[in-house]
């Protein structure tokens, strides 16, 4: 059986709060940030947002996040993941935008 699917995200908003670059045990660099994105939902007068986690593994769009800060306009292209985790005994998860690609905009 042929399979059927695609997975593509192309989002443009502001950075909000701080990026963070940390290290995991496996050795792997991971950068992090929260994206603000303005969604129209058909109410006249009532700005809305989501906002979104993007993950960003490899070294180039780890570089470009470490030069954008709050605020800052960015365009982001990857996929939608689902992250599994274990805090304190309990297991979440939690969706992210994984960067394919990441650019600063003028504007900001």
């Amino acid at each position: 059986m042929e399979e059927i699917g695609h997975n593509a995200v192309s989002l443009v908003g502001r950075v909000s709060g701080e990026v963070v670059e940390r290290e995991l045990p496996s050795g792997d660099r991971l950068t992090t940030f929260r994206l603000v994105v303005p969604r129209s939902d058909g109410d006249e007068g009532r700005a809305r947002v989501d906002t979104i986690d993007v993950a960003c593994w490899s070294g180039r769009t780890r570089r470009v996040a470490g030069r954008v800060g709050e605020g800052t306009v960015v365009a982001v292209e990857g996929a939608l993941r689902r992250r599994f985790f274990a805090t304190g005994g309990a297991r979440g998860s939690r969706y992210e935008v994984k960067a394919q690609r990441l650019r600063r905009l003028p504007g900001s």
